[in-house]
């Protein structure tokens, strides 16, 4: 088995393969002028390999990843493992509106075609019950970052109230107020478009509270935003923001700094400077147990 890692993810998949242990290489791209992409694997590959490709930012990746896998089997590849810690295209489950494409059934599918099996983490997903009907790949694996997370937060001075900052983080925040031995609550979000929300806090005591708003994804940071005011304005000391996938598009960081959030933490699953658990030996031990 090689690890092999795609741009944009060379450091996690490096680590990954030392945790393992297993050998390392990455995957060439080049960007011609026109914007599009030469994909270059090792020459001699084993019979099974290991892609490491966080699916963030993910149109042309999706494309390398397809180029990639088509060329491994060209030379004798049988088995390719996908490890994408954050999976794109997730939220769009269903048409909500006539002439909608559903993007997870579609781009499951597609990866599903590539690959033999596929290991990620907190995938959002909500209408379906299970990683394999997003992805209905012959081994799909749905890892959680919920331990890793609870850990770091209980070794966090004053035993902070977590916080969902929506009924979709139920999930999350539960799991990881269980790991960490800590109290939560769940808010309630009525959504006025993309980047328009407020938040309806449930009747706890947050005077002089440390709050840590949990939720698997920052993407515009609206919601974590007007959560981080809501509490603030309830008399909580001070906020933080731990998040499974740091996506962070624009200004959203900026925009939680502005609602007073004093830390912003995430895994590694995509490289931010919030990064502080690594996914590493979770990733390793999943593979090594398959």
């Amino acid at each position: 088995m090689i690890v092999l890692g795609f741009p944009g993810s060379v450091d996690q998949a490096r680590a990954l393969a030392t945790a393992m242990p297993a050998p390392f290489a990455e995957v060439e791209v080049h960007r011609f002028p026109d914007d599009e992409g030469r994909v270059r694997l090792p020459p001699d590959l084993p019979r099974e390999v290991v892609f490491f490709c966080s699916l963030y930012r993910p149109d042309h990746k999706l494309v390398e990843l397809m180029l990639a896998a088509a060329t491994a089997r060209d030379q004798g590849v049988e088995h390719i493992t996908l490890v994408a810690p954050y999976l794109c295209y997730m939220r769009q489950d269903k048409a909500f509106r006539p002439g909608e494409a559903v993007s997870q059934r579609i781009v499951g599918g597609f990866l599903a075609s590539l690959a033999d099996r596929l290991v990620t983490v907190d995938p959002h997903l909500h209408r379906v019950a299970t990683l394999a009907q997003a992805v209905p790949v012959a081994d799909a694996v749905c890892l959680s970052a919920s331990a890793a997370m609870g850990a770091f937060l209980s070794r966090w001075p004053g035993r902070p109230l977590l916080l969902g900052p929506d009924e979709e983080s139920e999930q999350w925040v539960a799991a990881v107020a269980a790991a960490g031995g800590l109290d939560y609550a769940v808010a309630r979000k009525q959504r006025g478009g993309d980047r328009s929300v407020s938040i309806s806090l449930p009747e706890r005591d947050w005077l002089d509270r440390e709050v840590v708003l949990v939720d698997d994804m920052a993407a515009t940071g609206r919601t974590l935003a007007a959560a981080a005011v809501a509490v603030r304005e309830r008399g909580a000391r001070d906020v933080h923001v731990l998040v499974t996938h740091p996506l962070f598009p624009g200004d959203a960081e900026s925009h939680l700094r502005d609602a007073g959030v004093r830390n912003v933490w995430s895994t590694d699953s995509i490289p931010h400077a919030s990064n502080v658990i690594a996914l590493a030996s979770l990733l390793a031990d999943a593979l090594q147990g398959a």
